[in-house]
């Protein structure tokens, strides 16, 4: 089944609406998302907490198009995600939104400047414009001295940051970040989340944050939790 990309004619970044979802194992059902419905403005830091197995990941997941829901209506900025193809989807991903992990997954052996400049690259842009943007991403992310350095060669924090900078060089409309401070020391994660809200307050990019850590789950402008597979209501 396809579904053509609507325009939305709000200022909503994502609207979900009866969104369901449930695993299989054998003869068992585990249902994860349980009739799930909100909006969510445009321009914001949206942060969501919840107990491992409330669901947050499979729905962020779901937000990212590399999972699909059961049921119900997934639109971000317009691209309705249930049943749309995976052509739609490819494009979604490539053009709207930008994904940063908890675990970096930057190549090892490549450059800070290689792994920002690697999703320009597969999307056919010019080797000098990638270079260019990817040179001017690692910049805003205070990373203009690691241009050359590997992974290995960084730290923690640095590499994070080279991980916003490659969700940031498409200049998306929406970055998805899973437990994106999961892994490092109290001052390099006040230096992501200082990041992400000048990605929202000075670049106009919305940010939709999953974490597990209290403080950070309380800086966004909209904060949410989650459990059993439900938002909780305020």
């Amino acid at each position: 089944m396809s579904s053509k990309k609507k325009e939305s004619n709000t200022n909503s970044v994502i609207k979900i609406k009866n969104v369901n979802k449930t695993f299989y194992q054998g003869e068992f059902a585990f249902p994860v998302l349980n009739d799930i419905s909100f909006e969510i403005a445009e321009k914001k830091l949206v942060t969501l907490m919840g107990p491992s197995g409330s669901g947050k990941s499979t729905l962020l997941n779901i937000l990212s198009a590399i999972e699909s829901a059961d049921s119900g209506e997934v639109n971000v900025f317009g691209h309705q995600l249930f049943g749309a193809d995976e052509k739609e989807l490819t494009i979604y991903r490539r053009k709207t939104i930008g994904i940063v992990f908890q675990f970096f997954h930057l190549f090892p052996y490549l450059s800070a400047i290689e792994n920002v400049a690697l999703p320009l690259y597969l999307s056919g842009t010019a080797k000098k414009i990638a270079v260019s943007k990817a040179k001017e991403a690692l910049f805003h992310v205070g990373l203009k001295h690691r241009l050359e350095f590997t992974p290995k060669e960084m730290s923690g924090g640095e590499k994070q940051r080279v991980s916003i900078a490659r969700a940031l060089v498409h200049k998306p409309k929406l970055i998805l970040a899973d437990e994106p401070t999961g892994n490092l020391d109290s001052k390099s994660s006040e230096i992501i989340m200082k990041l992400f809200h000048q990605c929202v307050h000075e670049l106009g990019i919305s940010v939709f944050l999953v974490t597990h850590n209290e403080q950070i789950g309380e800086s966004g402008d909209i904060n949410l939790r989650m459990l059993d597979g439900k938002i909780q209501k305020k």
